[in-house]
């Protein structure tokens, strides 16, 4: 197990399909921005928010700033301030892993040498640990309890990937 850094939507869509106990069984520490605690205090989903709010109160998801550098600051300009200070952040603590779904995000995290994950990740690394039986199921929850976009190539890549 490893520490990571998140941003919002994996661990609000990992939340709203019942399924936030991934993020604690394959890091051993959980960061996240203020920014992202922001955001995902407003969850509309209340079990999911109440999930998100015992991993913090529990410290299994913990609150940190990121650093005021220039890398911060640049980020700002270009991404969404949850995204910026997870990225920074996690260059901050030197994560192993940053979770994060959004393909801008993904791509500057990436440049900015980190290791990239996303929901889909966390899923496919729960199947092959038995944490989970099978990934499609997930996915389909995602479908219909979030607004998690999936194109059917990465569906079918994912689903192949998990030998589904």
């Amino acid at each position: 197990m490893s520490a990571a850094v998140s941003n919002t939507s994996p661990i609000s869509n990992l939340a709203f399909i019942g399924r936030l106990d991934l993020l604690r069984l394959q890091f051993h520490e959980l960061w996240i921005p203020p920014a992202v605690a922001a955001e995902l205090k407003a969850h509309p989903d209340p079990v999911a928010l109440a999930a998100i709010d015992t991993a913090i109160r529990d410290r299994w998801i913990r609150i940190t700033a990121p650093q005021d550098t220039p890398l911060h600051r640049m980020l700002l300009l270009q991404v969404h301030p949850g995204e910026a200070e997870a990225i920074g952040l996690a260059t901050d603590l030197k994560a192993d892993t940053i979770v994060i779904d959004e393909q801008e995000g993904r791509g500057l995290a990436a440049q900015a040498g980190l290791f990239v994950t996303g929901t889909l990740g966390i899923l496919l690394l729960a199947k092959k640990s038995g944490q989970i039986s099978a990934v499609k199921p997930e996915v389909q929850a995602l479908r219909a309890k979030t607004r998690f976009f999936l194109s059917s190539t990465l569906e079918a890549e994912v689903l192949a990937a998990a030998g589904e």
